[in-house]
């Protein structure tokens, strides 16, 4: 029997049922049952169940959570839904007085109500994660010491950096990321029920006393808005999407540093895998499946938001789609996390010095801090690149006679400025990619990161 059967003379046809009933919605029956538990009491509180049919429903509720948690729960084929299922084994275990639980509340109200319940419990997981592989990041770049490598633009070789610096910039594009989940939280956590099918009850419900009893800081100011609107969950699945494109872009650095051409990183046999046709290959899959990933996540966006562009008030059956892309994202993400963060963490990094080059603009600062204007210490510095390139040559050949003739202002003792590591510990600007910058990152982010 569904929950809508009285008005109907005969059954579902089978063809409406198959197109009509979703079964991602059965994750959320932890939440479905605490929300009942809460909407019971308060049903007691304000007379309209009796002390007697109030404790036989929690009773026979707290069955049903307790065969949740231990997986035992049976789902039918008959259940229509999360809803459906829970009132139908509450009957099973109390008998009639199951059919008073739905008092006051509409599947509208208590679907926006449980999926609110899993993303405020989602995002506090989804954190916890993020900050752990921030953590892990920062961990590696404490290991990294003085190693120096050349930062890229273009992919081509730019500045030297410290190693360390580096990794640290994923570091606090993670602490962003769940910067934003606990940002979203607080627009998650508004409790919809008490809203009804549309525009509340005739009952004396107590909205505020069911927010109360889960936690929730606050219940909706306009009941159309509490069943219709799914902006709370577009913004989780945003900020999923962005997580994803944050470990996106770690995982392509990942990839091509596992590359032979690069040599930056070997990753434990425990997180990568082979090839079924090359016996050399060392895959690191992880990081290309993140990669691949991500792109589904922003699917799981788009298709979120296009959902509802064009949804009149209030309620429609178009939102049951809604738990597709949000279960979706979140399940790639929650995956992606514990799998990089592995990967991360017994990785070993010994990536090769940078080329020569990446000292050509602590040669053409040189020449500003004497007075002369960048874009002619620019040429000067650009000249001797590609006298020294058309010879084959590079900065560890130039003699001091070769700076001067560059320009008149370059001394002999300029030569030391074209060790990469005095570059690195002769930059100044703050938080730029210097020693000094590295050190004051890790303990700012050891910080934050509890």
């Amino acid at each position: 029997m569904t929950l809508w059967s009285g008005r109907f003379a005969s059954g579902p046809d089978e063809t409406l049922w198959r197109f009509t009933t979703d079964d991602s919605d059965r994750r959320l029956l932890v939440d479905d049952v605490t929300g009942s538990l809460a909407h019971v009491d308060m049903l007691g509180e304000v007379g309209l169940l009796e002390v007697e049919a109030v404790a036989r429903i929690r009773d026979g509720l707290e069955h049903v959570l307790d065969e949740a948690h231990a997986g035992r729960f049976e789902f039918r084929d008959t259940d229509e839904d999360i809803h459906t299922a829970v009132e139908r084994r509450l009957g099973e275990l109390i008998g009639d007085d199951a059919g008073r639980l739905h008092t006051g509340r509409s599947r509208n109200d208590q679907i926006a109500l449980d999926l609110r319940l899993y993303l405020r419990r989602a995002v506090d997981h989804r954190v916890e994660q993020i900050q752990h592989l921030a953590r892990v990041l920062v961990d590696q770049a404490e290991d990294a010491g003085d190693t120096i490598v050349a930062s890229y633009t273009h992919l081509q070789q730019a500045q030297a950096i410290p190693f360390a610096h580096h990794l640290l910039a994923y570091a606090w594009m993670l602490v962003r990321d769940a910067d934003r989940f606990v940002d979203a939280r607080e627009r998650i956590d508004i409790s919809p029920l008490g809203a009804g099918a549309s525009a509340g009850s005739a009952l004396p419900l107590r909205p505020d006393r069911v927010a109360e009893s889960l936690g929730f800081h606050a219940t909706f100011g306009n009941s159309l808005d509490a069943v219709s609107s799914r902006d709370f969950a577009s913004e989780y699945v945003f900020v999923t999407a962005q997580t994803m494109v944050h470990l996106s872009r770690l995982s392509e650095e990942l990839a091509l540093w596992a590359t032979e051409e690069y040599a930056w990183a070997e990753y434990d046999d425990a997180y990568t895998t082979g090839s079924s046709a090359l016996p050399h290959k060392k895959n690191p899959d992880i990081a290309e499946l993140a990669r691949g990933k991500a792109a589904t996540v922003i699917g799981d966006l788009t298709g979120l938001l296009a959902l509802q562009k064009g949804l009149p008030l209030s309620y429609n059956r178009d939102l049951q789609e809604d738990k597709r892309a949000v279960f979706h994202a979140d399940d790639v993400l929650t995956t992606a996390l514990a799998a990089l963060t592995g990967m991360i963490e017994t990785a070993e990094f010994d990536p090769p010095a940078p080329s020569s080059w990446v000292v050509a603009l602590d040669l053409a600062e040189v020449l500003v801090a004497r007075g002369v204007p960048f874009r002619d210490a620019h040429h000067s510095v650009g000249g001797l690149v590609a006298r020294l390139k058309a010879e084959d040559r590079d900065f560890t050949t130039v003699t001091a006679e070769e700076l001067e003739e560059a320009h008149p202002l370059l001394v002999p003792e300029d030569l030391d400025l074209l060790d990469p590591k005095g570059s690195v510990e002769a930059r100044q600007s703050p938080r730029g990619g210097s020693f000094v910058s590295v050190a004051e990152q890790i303990n700012e982010l050891r910080t934050l990161l509890p």
